[in-house]
């Protein structure tokens, strides 16, 4: 499984991993990430209902990280302290520019059907076309119009 980490403001990934798919493999790979962001202040994680239970939203406090995810309709790991704020509902709504970067990884990064074997050349390919998606995404950031 390919993991993205992307920042809200711009649109960029900024962290990518492989795992090998599992039930939890999503949030190990999450949390991972997570702790790996410098520096020292607090961030939000915007992210879908797979990830809306009181374990990983214990470890994102752990890690200086408030999680936006959205809510199950019953056993939500996300209580009023969160969803009371214009933040998370900002977060909820732009969460989903993660899937654009995953649709165009299988479509014009070529990822739709890997042909190579083994997490170390699968992880190399992914971050590639992550970098590639990064370039085109300044590109268009920069561009004047």
């Amino acid at each position: 499984m390919g993991h993205a980490l992307m920042e809200n403001r711009n649109g960029l990934v900024v962290d990518t991993r492989v795992t090998v798919a599992g039930g939890t493999a999503e949030r190990e790979a999450a949390v991972n990430m997570i702790e790996n962001v410098a520096g020292c202040h607090r961030i939000t994680i915007g992210a879908d209902k797979g990830y809306d239970c009181a374990d990983i939203v214990y470890q994102c406090r752990g890690c200086k990280a408030t999680a936006h995810v959205a809510q199950k309709e019953k056993g939500t790991g996300i209580d009023g302290r969160t969803t009371r704020h214009i933040g998370y509902q900002i977060s909820l709504r732009i969460r989903k520019r993660v899937e654009e970067l995953f649709g165009w990884l299988k479509t014009i990064g070529c990822l739709n059907k890997l042909h190579h074997r083994g997490r170390e050349r699968i992880n190399a390919i992914f971050t590639i076309a992550t970098i590639a998606y990064n370039l085109i995404r300044i590109r268009n950031l920069t561009a004047t119009g």
